[in-house]
């Protein structure tokens, strides 16, 4: 069977079609997914997001115009997802980081999620575009032109947001000394 064209499958699913709307989801729910758990830092959270990012697409598909890639769309519509579920999940961010403290002491593993939460929480704490822009340059491999797109911004808008996240993650510290992360 030839590939569907994906613009084709689109406007199939936009004039209702259910079979059309579930090959496009299978097509795209790895990609929302990925970006979902990089977003929350944990699997729990990101099946979360997907999930509300599934039924955000169904729901705003017939939005999309084509004027943009679908995939740079889809982004849009991740984070906003991700960012309202995250607006809904903020009281228990704090029990969260404890219950990862705690865990360390038994597994050194999970110094890498604390790790991980710092950084996400540091991303949270930066002014609106941040954290997005980081993951979608550094984490979906998105060059600073594309990031730009999907968060409707200049590229120089982007190249400072990153500078600045860099000068802010140089301020993390573990116990025994600082720790770079390569950003």
């Amino acid at each position: 069977m030839p590939p569907i064209d994906q613009n084709l499958l689109i406007r199939t699913a936009q004039n209702g079609d259910a079979t059309a709307f579930e090959q496009l989801l299978t097509g795209c729910y790895d990609q929302v997914f990925r970006f979902a758990f990089r977003w929350c830092g944990n699997r729990a959270d990101a099946e979360d997001v997907t999930q509300l990012a599934c039924i955000k697409l169904a729901q705003s598909l017939g939005q999309f115009r084509f004027e943009a890639s679908f995939s740079s769309w889809l982004y849009r519509l991740v984070i906003n997802c991700a960012k309202d579920w995250h607006r809904g999940q903020q009281r228990h961010q704090h029990d969260d980081l404890e219950r990862l403290e705690n865990e360390v002491q038994h597994d050194k593993r999970a110094e890498t999620g604390i790790y991980l939460q710092q950084i996400l929480q540091l991303l949270d704490s930066l002014a609106e575009g941040f954290k997005e822009t980081a993951l979608l340059v550094h984490a979906e491999g998105l060059t600073h032109a594309e990031a730009a797109t999907v968060l409707q911004v200049k590229e120089s808008t982007v190249s400072w947001r990153l500078h600045e996240i860099r000068k802010q993650l140089q301020h993390l510290q573990q116990g025994d000394g600082s720790w770079e992360v390569s950003l």
